[in-house]
């Protein structure tokens, strides 16, 4: 049996270098598809990580929440994986111009992961510019595959971790990112209260300094998404600010860019 490594904090905890300050680069457009131009937004304020819900409907691979959405026949392909590839061969061989510039497009899965995972995989297959882009990551969220399997698929797909999951140290080389639901922590949403107890406030310093102690980018979805709840963010030193309003948090950003602590 491989053996696991748990979420201890030990001094390797120094080895990530948390945001001193804040761009659009730290800023997760979450459902993405949703936004009036899809990828374009984001990618023209030149976000770090672009998020949409995929679903597997026969062969097609859409972008839908439910069912329900499917009618909309918005594909993954065409909304996302042509133009993509479109940047990386414009900027030859680089998601953006700037090539210190990187990007995640993070998939979560709505649908069975296996099968919906292959599908995807025989999907990117058709695009070598981007599963061989160095600065542009593919992330599974959502649905995923068991994580011990995470090892047997292609290494140009990474995953997104669980903060609250174990992982041995071969399927960690495989996450990305380390995420969780903010409300696991806090029930602060800046209307019941001025701000988190500080009880959940260690909670969340706790998580975070595992995330880093691994050397992992943090995230948090269901975080509140308004000014108050970006500066407190940044004074967790969490790596991704996750946000439906991607105009609103990248102008706040551009003044308030300094790591709040």
């Amino acid at each position: 049996m491989k053996k696991l490594l748990f979420f201890i904090l030990f001094p390797i905890t120094a080895t990530f270098a948390q945001p001193a300050v804040y761009t659009t680069a730290n800023a997760h457009s979450h459902n993405d598809y949703q936004q009036v131009q899809p990828l374009l937004s984001a990618y023209n304020l030149q976000y770090g990580s672009i998020e949409v819900d995929v679903y597997l409907n026969g062969n097609d691979v859409l972008l839908a929440h439910t069912a329900r959405d499917i009618q909309d026949h918005r594909t993954l392909e065409d909304l996302y994986l042509k133009p993509l590839q479109g940047f990386i061969q414009a900027n030859k061989g680089t998601i953006y111009p700037d090539a210190s510039r990187t990007l995640i497009l993070m998939l979560d899965f709505k649908t069975e992961a296996v099968g919906t995972i292959n599908k995807v995989i025989d999907l990117l297959l058709k695009y070598p510019d981007i599963t061989k882009c160095a600065t542009l990551k593919i992330v599974v969220s959502g649905n995923k595959p068991d994580h011990t399997t995470y090892v047997s698929y292609p290494a140009f797909l990474w995953f997104d971790g669980l903060l609250s999951n174990r992982y041995s140290k071969e399927t960690l080389a495989r996450v990305a990112v380390l995420s969780d639901n903010f409300i696991n922590y806090s029930k602060w949403n800046g209307n019941n209260s001025a701000a988190p107890t500080d009880k959940e406030w260690e909670r969340l310093k706790e998580a975070v300094a595992k995330g880093h102690g691994f050397g992992k980018p943090v995230r948090f979805w269901n975080s509140p998404d308004f000014i108050e709840g970006w500066q407190k963010m940044q004074e967790l030193g969490v790596d991704f600010l996750n946000t439906d309003s991607i105009k609103a948090l990248a102008q706040y950003l551009k003044t308030n860019g300094a790591r709040k602590s």
